[in-house]
């Protein structure tokens, strides 16, 4: 047996007499600390064991703070959502063994804080036997498609979950590509400016990492420019409300320059089109005879 494994379970044996006894004095939680202090430098100089010394040194230290009273016993959470009462206290280590000096209200907030989920996080001991916790989660505020995979993603564009069909994910707007979940508030709040117009658009694709191609429902592209995405979707909207246009034989509006609107038609819209066309062309022909 290795001489780490010798000492680690040593210290358990006696964390469970401490645990057993009826120290429950002042004397004998200092004592804990002195253990604590002098288990974690002999795992240091172990070296390569520093963390499995540690872990057992902190369990003989919560024994002996819970046998004077400071034990852990109330737990208050609030705000959480998304993330259950069981994920918090074991991202945070709290556990039935915790005691409240032992544990470091700090680094389980930040151990809170990397969770995708949780925005920010409050921890307070409360002396002699109470936590409170209170996180802020993060909203779903769109879907992030790359690589064929779909993120539910917060407004920073932080990816807080893989996409599943909670009621509370399918009516998010939908990005599309390398760079989208960074520039989601973008799109997303211009969208909102012409509901007529955000209610007909499936996905915004960025392109290039420089500019947005809307895809609408009925499958028509609209290119948009990378300056002034406010005002030629404002242009589109009046379009659309005096020309009907995103609703004609169309497949591309491109509004990349400001001073001119480009589409394209349909291969049946263009050979109806150019047959139109003809006929006009020999209906002249024919008057001119």
């Amino acid at each position: 047996m290795r001489p780490a494994d010798r000492f680690v379970i040593g210290t358990k044996r006696l964390m469970v007499a401490l645990t057993g006894s009826r120290i429950a004095n002042g004397g004998g939680i200092w004592l804990l600390a002195a253990l604590f202090a002098a288990t974690g430098a002999y795992g240091v100089s172990r070296g390569g064991h520093v963390e499995m010394v540690t872990e057992s040194a902190r369990d003989i230290a919560d024994a002996g703070a819970n046998l004077v009273g400071f034990k852990i016993r109330t737990v208050n959470l609030s705000g959480q959502n998304h993330v259950t009462p069981g994920e918090i206290l074991a991202t945070a280590g709290v556990k039935p063994t915790s005691s409240l000096p032992f544990l470091d209200a700090e680094a389980a907030r930040t151990r809170l804080e990397a969770t995708p989920w949780i925005k920010r996080a409050t921890v307070q001991k409360l002396y002699p036997d109470r936590l409170d916790i209170q996180v802020v989660e993060r909203e779903g505020f769109a879907l992030w498609q790359k690589d064929g995979k779909i993120n539910v993603i917060a407004r920073d564009g932080t990816v807080i979950a893989p996409y599943s069909d909670d009621p509370r994910y399918v009516r998010l707007p939908i990005v599309v590509g390398e760079g989208a979940q960074e520039h989601v508030v973008e799109i997303v709040e211009a969208l909102d400016l012409v509901p007529g117009v955000r209610d007909q658009v499936r996905a915004a694709i960025r392109v290039a990492d420089r500019r947005w191609t809307l895809k609408l429902r009925n499958g028509m592209d609209v290119r948009l420019p990378e300056r002034g995405l406010d005002d030629a979707l404002t242009s589109l909207a009046v379009l659309d409300r005096d020309k009907q246009l995103l609703t004609r034989d169309i497949t591309v509006i491109d509004l990349r320059l400001p001073d001119r609107v480009t589409v394209r038609l349909s291969d049946a819209a263009y050979e109806a089109r150019q047959a139109d066309l003809k006929a006009k062309n020999k209906a002249k022909k024919g008057g001119n005879t």
